[in-house]
């Protein structure tokens, strides 16, 4: 087919871009082509992208895929409205060999060829930021700006980052060599090689409810720039963010003169689970997946054709030992554990407080002051509706409604949840956090604080004293897992005890936050998601692990 879309006119555009890539996963500064501000996308933007959104609901997303055979949607936002949109429905035995027969000539392409298109589709998502906020806001309840900058720039940059990996692991080996081995008096040894990334084959993309653009580009872009093919299987309450994804993907490798099948879209009927039977298919070499521990486990152990990364469920932890800076440390922790309700998989979930207090610049406080003071902390942020929709969002699904009703019930409740009601959406399910109080002496049941319970829920846990706390920490992050670890602490010797614990535990830990960065917030190109080391996830998000083993170098040799 011929491309539109030619390697040097895309080495032009991009190729700045993926040596700032480049530099920024090696230095680790802050770097970000993606801007966060919505004014940054011109007066109009914010009015045509709700004009694009609007425009799609009620309507069928036709892609032009193979295997089409027949329609399938029913999304409704966790805001109230109905999006209505149709998404074609697949068969498998026709789609996936369709996929495959691109692959040949996207391998053949090279690592930079397939970079520079990624970062064209990323640049084609980014220009239409404002629609794609729209499309995460009413699949994942997320509040607007948060579904802006989340589902947008972030999500975009966490794309990115995993292109620049993906470059930079497959450009480890020449893609020639000439060797000459000596021989004394006799003529070397010559021989001419060519080293080739080859891709494993179809990689599944399976989408999460809650960040289906951050948590799926990662893995839809890893994939894709060491020469697989993506099948992207979205989430059923989240599919328009993802299906406009692969819509724009199948364009950007149209025009670029390559298969649009090396990627597609499943979309399942309500109930019909396609995600187990995609997963097993022998075609499906690689599996990209977010959400329950259970699945998880399952495709694990399972999917024993594929190479298969997985975020599940973890226990986030924070120790609070001594402060310098109480307010600070009071109005950071309310702040992470209100933002989006509590449905974030870096949110804290159990604060452990020694029962004795602790020391802070405001004084001794007690293990109920802390507590008492915690609460009125979050409760002073909402306390505002119009502050507290734009922080909380709404309530991605009923479960979460039901854990947090549930919660109240476990122990005495330091902070107690209420309703919020949303103006412009006033069937949306808005609740501020509930936090229990909960002492690590006593005889509760382990899923009362040692079992995730997602969604804006805490635990208050008083234990015997920091020493115990970081047991506690350490059991909590082996047997649990943990995406994040926070401490606060004015001692250097309690700081290296609880750096060590997350070394030995593999967790991802932050200090003494009380400004504007959180525990649950992370930075691409500079912080990793996850470490891949405890049970929380089996990958992070990202480094070159997580690109390496999508690809095989295969050597040729020839006499020279």
């Amino acid at each position: 087919m011929a491309a539109e879309l030619t390697v040097p006119q895309l080495s032009a555009k991009h190729r700045p871009t993926l040596d700032q890539a480049l530099s920024a996963i090696r230095s680790r500064a802050y770097w970000s082509p993606h801007p966060e501000h919505p004014k940054a996308y011109g007066e109009t933007a914010p009015a045509d992208g709700l004009a694009a959104f609007e425009a799609v609901r009620g309507t069928r997303l036709d892609l032009g895929q193979p295997g089409t055979d027949g329609w399938t949607g029913g999304e409704v936002s966790p805001y109230g409205p109905e999006l209505g949109v149709e998404y074609p429905h697949v068969d498998p035995d026709v789609l996936l060999p369709a996929m495959k027969a691109g692959m040949a000539a996207w391998r053949d392409a090279g690592p930079e060829a397939r970079a520079l298109v990624c970062i064209e589709i990323l640049a084609r998502i980014s220009a239409r930021t404002h629609e794609f906020a729209h499309a995460v806001m009413h699949t994942s309840g997320q509040a607007f700006m948060m579904a802006f900058q989340a589902g947008g720039p972030h999500a975009q940059d966490r794309g990115l980052e995993a292109v620049a990996y993906a470059y930079e692991e497959q450009t480890r080996v020449p893609g020639q060599a000439d060797w000459s081995k000596p021989q004394g008096k006799r003529d070397p040894l010559d021989l001419g090689k060519t080293f080739t990334a080859v891709p494993r084959g179809i990689s599944l993309m399976i989408g999460c409810n809650t960040f289906p653009t951050w948590n799926g580009y990662p893995g839809l872009f890893a994939s894709l720039a060491t020469g697989n093919a993506v099948l992207v299987k979205p989430h059923p309450r989240a599919v328009l963010p993802l299906a406009l994804t692969v819509q724009v993907a199948r364009e950007v490798l149209a025009e670029a003169g390559f298969d649009p099948n090396l990627v597609a879209l499943a979309v399942e009927r309500p109930g019909e689970g396609i995600a187990k039977t995609l997963a097993l298919r022998p075609e499906i070499k690689l599996i990209d997946y977010t959400g329950s521990t259970e699945f998880g486990d399952w495709l694990e152990a399972n999917a024993r054709q594929a190479q298969v990364y997985t975020e599940k469920a973890g226990v986030n932890t924070v120790v609070v030992d001594s402060t310098d800076d109480y307010k600070g440390m009071l109005s950071n922790l309310a702040f992470s554990l209100s933002l989006y309700s509590g449905q974030m998989c870096t949110t804290p979930q159990n604060l452990l407080i020694p029962r004795d207090g602790i020391a802070t610049d405001a004084g001794h406080k007690t293990y109920d002051e802390v507590v008492a003071d915690l609460a009125a902390s979050v409760g002073g942020l909402l306390g505002d509706d119009a502050r507290a929709n734009a922080l909380l969002g709404a309530l991605v699904n009923p479960g979460v409604k039901a854990r947090l009703e549930a919660a109240a019930a476990l122990g005495e409740v330091a902070l107690a949840s209420r309703e919020v009601v949303n103006p412009e959406f006033p069937d949306a399910v808005v609740r501020t956090p509930v936090m229990v109080k909960l002492d690590a002496s006593k005889p509760y049941p382990e899923a009362a604080y040692l079992s995730e319970c997602f969604g804006p829920v805490s635990f208050a846990v008083a234990v015997d004293s920091t020493a115990d706390a970081l047991e506690l920490l350490r059991r909590t992050v082996r047997d649990k897992g943990a995406m994040t670890v926070g401490a606060y602490t004015t001692s250097a010797d309690t700081e290296r005890a609880i750096e060590e614990v997350c070394l030995e535990e593999s967790a991802q830990l932050s200090l003494n936050l009380t400004g504007g960065v959180y525990v649950n917030q992370t930075a691409a190109f500079s912080d990793f998601h996850g470490s891949g080391g405890n049970p929380a996830a089996n990958a992070a998000l990202c480094d070159g692990a997580f690109v390496s083993n999508r690809f095989r170098v295969v050597e040729v040799r020839r006499q020279a």
